[in-house]
């Protein structure tokens, strides 16, 4: 690993003075520590948050938003029992997506900053234009599954590897941030960013600044009811999605009044497609109903190496997704949370 600073600031505005380039921040560092491990990342300086005051919090404002402080850890988040009824396909997400201990040191600003977990990305040797660009994507033609039929350029085809962004976007989630200019918000719609031809720039946040919590705005618990977030992977416990969606309905009188869907997994950002949630609006739900609405949101879906298989998937995950939030959200967490094989109604409880 190579040398570098440790600097803990003790406010924002120490942070923000630590800054420069070369600098890294780290939350719970259960992504960015083998990233510099494996020697992906080489920070000089590494800005340690976790001394940070303020930033620990969960908070209702005024107006019924839901805001969460950066430094939050997951396992928190889901332990908070009115946060978890409020926004139950956000809890089932986080506990869906690694085990206990990884969610106990992990942080939700964090968790919004994941690299890809693309095998050539994580390979030093291999090429990789997001890790260093203009080397070309050895992914193109490589093997596995976890790669984007949506979103994807000739320059990069990684996906994001988030659970939690994924409900977070069908909800409107906005995420605050402060920096060298001052303070600012971004929409979750637009913080993550597709390849193009820069697929080393991720997200839509400036050099040197930094996220201080996440909301979720007022309004946002109507889904509460009839909300699920399914994950298919290649084993249950602890693995990356090859597939998921994070659906919400709201009903009225049997039909259904707003709808809410986003893909994981099959894209570089949560994938959420407008066309798909209005399709849904004002129909009584069922099956064909839901497959309509996850075909368009696959529309324009490309299958690049042999990956067919991968297109239908998630049309099935989110079609299975929407079946299960209009069956109604179960009364306790599944024991095996956001899994093909939980029992829909929740009965066992999670450990």
């Amino acid at each position: 690993m190579k040398s570098f600073d440790f600097v803990q600031p003790r406010t924002v505005a120490e942070a923000l003075a630590a800054w420069g380039p070369g600098a890294v921040w780290l939350g719970g560092g259960t992504s960015l520590i083998d990233l510099m491990k494996l020697g992906v990342a080489q920070p000089d300086v590494v800005i340690d948050l976790g001394r940070v005051a303020g930033m620990r919090s969960v908070d209702v404002q005024g107006d019924g938003a839901v805001r969460i402080g950066a430094l939050v850890s997951n396992a928190d988040l889901t332990r908070d029992a009115a946060f978890a009824a409020r926004f139950p396909m956000v809890a089932e997400a986080l506990l869906s997506g690694a085990s206990g201990q990884l969610r106990n040191a992990a942080t939700v600003a964090g968790n919004l900053m994941q690299h890809t977990r693309c095998a050539y990305f994580q390979d030093a040797g291999a090429a990789c234009n997001r890790r260093d660009p203009g080397a070309g994507c050895d992914a193109q033609g490589g093997v596995g599954g976890g790669v984007a039929v949506l979103g994807a350029s000739p320059a990069c085809i990684a996906v994001n590897p988030s659970d939690f962004c994924v409900p977070l976007a069908a909800l409107d989630a906005v995420v605050e941030v402060q920096g060298p200019e001052g303070g600012r918000e971004i929409a979750m719609a637009d913080f993550h960013l597709l390849p193009g031809d820069t697929p080393d720039r991720v997200t839509a946040l400036a050099p040197g600044e930094l996220i201080v919590a996440l909301r979720l705005p007022a309004g946002a618990d109507g889904f509460a009811g009839h909300s699920r977030y399914l994950k298919v992977r290649d084993r249950t416990s602890f693995a990356f999605a090859t597939a998921s969606a994070a659906a919400g309905l709201r009903m009225e009188h049997g039909r259904i009044a707003e709808a809410r869907l986003a893909l994981g997994a099959v894209a570089a950002k949560p994938w959420r497609v407008a066309e798909a949630e209005a399709v849904l609006i004002g129909q009584t739900p069922d099956a064909d109903l839901f497959d309509r609405a996850a075909t368009i949101a696959m529309a324009g879906a490309e299958p690049g190496d042999d990956l067919a298989w991968k297109i239908d998937l998630a049309r099935k995950t989110a079609v299975r997704a929407l079946c299960l939030a209009a069956a109604g959200t179960p009364a306790r967490m599944p024991a095996l949370p956001a899994s093909v094989f939980a029992e829909p109604a929740g009965e066992k409880v999670h450990a």
